[in-house]
């Protein structure tokens, strides 16, 4: 039996640092191919990186959010598609952790992510209503001891080569579309029918397509707190600081590539400032913008984790909501800058300046979920909750 160790920072980044080595391998025939990353996921289970979340007592390391996301970010510069994946996952093991310690078969479900590295997927879209993952159309019937769903998701990131799926439902046939659960469903308790490919821009190792799912598992694998609870309290803080830290990843391999161009110019003309120096001085600044604003966030989150009113506070959630749109924004303009910066090398593939993935990759964020929808939530609370203009919180 494996006995848990205390996790330290240096053990994970030398983990992490041997799985982005292999993901920045494969990175490019990912998206090309818009292939599932499973070189990078093999090599995260071998680590032993996709149970770090699960507590101690249960198999796992107790990894922080904040030390998750400084991975996905690690990730994000070799892969944008694994560290998404990666991500993904450890949001669905947030609300897991969060929500089901107080359920015998959750615990055991921890203990079985951890010990066998199982890889855990989202299915909260459904067709009718989009990306509003606070509403369901679809219902779990409950039978005596078994449930049953079927549910036409219209995207389940890597939902073929999960091991496990989170859905979301309404409670029951008659309740309404707010009043939600979510159910774990394993492998061999639900089959998956293709009703859409994952033909896109960017983030196409994601593989994301749609399905119409129908499963059927015993009745005790739905969490016992509502959605509604859930969301509010781990997965909206949890997606957006672990998206965001995806995104600066992304950003951050971007700025080198202009950084190592910029370098290679002054060498050629020595004495004379190149061309893309002081765009670069200006990428620097909004990449710092970036990463302030995600460690904001997750300081934030740390603070209000043993706060459940504070959790579920309009104040928490404007702020979370804020993280996302500033980060998923400004990596649009920071990869922009780093095009000029390198110009035609920036914009062939194929050179160690090309920053084309980067910038289709990229485009997902503010789709994921839409900015639009996220500033109409944010403008509703600001209605009637005050904004916190405090410096320090």
């Amino acid at each position: 039996m494996n006995i848990p160790v205390k996790i330290t920072e240096e053990d994970l980044s030398v983990r992490v640092s041997r799985v982005a080595a292999i993901a920045a391998k494969h990175a490019d025939s990912v998206d090309f191919e818009a292939r599932f990353p499973t070189e990078a996921v093999e090599a995260m289970k071998a680590e032993r990186l996709l149970g770090i979340q699960i507590p101690s007592q249960f198999g796992g390391e107790g990894a922080t959010i904040a030390q998750i996301a400084e991975l996905c970010s690690m990730l994000g510069q070799a892969c944008s598609a694994a560290a998404m994946v990666f991500a993904m996952h450890h949001i669905k093991l947030c609300s897991l952790v969060e929500h089901g310690d107080s359920s015998e078969w959750h615990c055991s479900f921890m203990r079985r992510v951890a010990s066998e590295q199982l890889l855990v997927a989202s299915a909260t879209t459904e067709g009718g209503i989009g990306g509003n993952l606070r509403n369901s159309i679809c219902a779990i019937s409950i039978e005596g001891d078994i449930c049953r769903l079927e549910k036409d998701a219209t995207v389940i990131s890597y939902g073929s080569h999960a091991d496990a799926i989170m859905i979301t439902s309404r409670a029951h046939a008659d309740a309404a579309s707010s009043d939600q659960v979510l159910t774990v469903f394993l492998r061999d308790q639900y089959t998956l029918e293709k009703t859409h490919v994952w033909n896109t821009l960017g983030m196409r190792g994601t593989c994301s397509d749609g399905f119409l799912f129908k499963g059927e598992a015993p009745a005790n694998q739905i969490l016992p707190k509502p959605f509604a609870e859930i969301a509010a309290q781990s997965m909206l803080a949890s997606s957006h600081l672990l998206w965001s830290s995806v995104w600066y990843g992304i950003a951050v391999d971007a700025v080198a590539r202009a950084q190592a161009f910029v370098r290679a110019a002054a060498r050629k003309s020595p004495g004379s400032p190149p061309p893309g120096a002081l765009r670069l001085a200006e990428v620097s600044n909004l990449l710092q913008m970036v990463r302030s604003n995600v460690v904001a966030g997750l300081k934030a989150y740390e603070n209000a984790k043993s706060d459940a009113d504070k959790l579920s506070s309009m104040g928490f959630a404007v702020a979370m909501n804020n993280v996302k749109i500033a980060s998923s924004e400004t990596i649009l303009e920071i990869i922009n800058h780093v095009m000029l910066i390198c110009g035609i090398m920036g914009y062939k593939n194929g050179t160690p300046f090309s920053v084309g993935r980067h910038l289709r990759d990229a485009h997902s964020a503010q789709l994921m979920i839409s900015n639009d929808r996220i500033l109409g939530n944010t403008s509703s609370m600001l209605l009637v909750h005050k904004q916190d203009t405090s410096l320090l919180g």
